[in-house]
């Protein structure tokens, strides 16, 4: 088989492009290897008259362009901007930072001394308020002086020695008027020996359980109150000198109150006339006699 007819004119011309390319390809590779580096930069003379050629453009000619010599490094003096602080939103306003909290100083407690008299017990320790005689209080201790007084509730009561173990004094019925605590010590006049304070307990005292609903008057007897137990509601009929619940001794009767004392404490309770279920009010007794019909 024949590749090339040299007869056929189309052949022919096809074959002479060929070689033609082929040649233009060997020049242009030849001057890509060879004839670049070869190749010399030649100065221009200065002209007559003329500017001289700048060094530094005749340098910068003489050096390859793959020399790093041509590559000055460059300084920045100007300020560098503020980088923004970690997890905060630079949009929002502006808070100042937060001030430490003091916290308050604690003084330091200050023992509180042992005093040098001591106070253990009273006797009696509960009294009765509006008991109306004064009573004898005695008072228990260690390293009690004659040098001490009695103080109750800020009110000083002169004391009985009897030894560094016993003092007494009386205690008037007026500071016991009202029930509730009363505070008890021991103190000299210069202050110097005191005691630690106890506790005297007054408390109220018992009271009828009675409502005066009523009174039977005889002329020129003894008159009779008619009392109800508030508890059972039971109704019975006292005289001057009758004494209830083994307690209160009646002492008197009239119109508007029944007087009761009692008889251990020697308190006088009064217990006055029921109200009017109508009116709210007290009222006079309905008083009759023996010889009347019973209301």
């Amino acid at each position: 088989m024949q590749l090339f007819d040299p007869n056929n004119p189309n052949e022919r011309k096809k074959m002479i492009a060929a070689g033609v390319l082929g040649l233009a390809a060997i020049v242009v590779l030849g001057y890509v290897f060879f004839g670049g580096s070869s190749t010399k930069t030649t100065t221009p003379r200065p002209s007559a008259g003329g500017p001289a050629p700048s060094p530094a453009r005749n340098q910068l000619a003489d050096i390859a362009p793959d020399d790093p010599a041509i590559y000055q490094p460059i300084n920045y003096t100007g300020a560098v901007p503020r980088v923004s602080e970690a997890n905060r939103n630079i949009f929002a306003y502006y808070e100042p930072p937060a001030r430490p909290i003091r916290m308050p100083s604690v003084p330091t407690p200050t023992p509180t001394p042992i005093p040098p008299v001591l106070l253990s017990s009273l006797a009696p320790a509960n009294v009765y308020a509006r008991t109306p005689a004064d009573f004898s209080l005695q008072i228990t201790g260690d390293k009690f002086t004659p040098a001490l007084h009695v103080i109750i509730d800020g009110r000083d009561l002169p004391a009985r020695f009897i030894n560094a173990q016993q003092v007494f004094t009386t205690v008037p019925s007026a500071l016991i008027t009202n029930p509730g605590p009363r505070q008890v010590m021991l103190r000299s006049n210069d202050g110097k020996l005191y005691s630690n304070t106890f506790t005297l307990n007054v408390t109220p005292p018992p009271v009828p359980n009675y409502n005066f609903i009523g009174m039977i008057g005889k002329p020129g007897a003894n008159d009779t109150a008619v009392l109800q137990d508030k508890g059972s509601k039971d109704v019975m009929n006292v005289q001057r000198g009758d004494l209830l619940s083994g307690r209160f001794r009646v002492s008197s009767i009239s119109e508007k109150e029944v007087v009761l004392i009692d008889a251990t404490l020697k308190i006088r309770h009064t217990i006055a006339f029921s109200t009017d279920p109508a009116t709210g009010s007290q009222f006079r007794p309905p008083v009759r006699v023996s010889d009347e019909e019973p209301l």
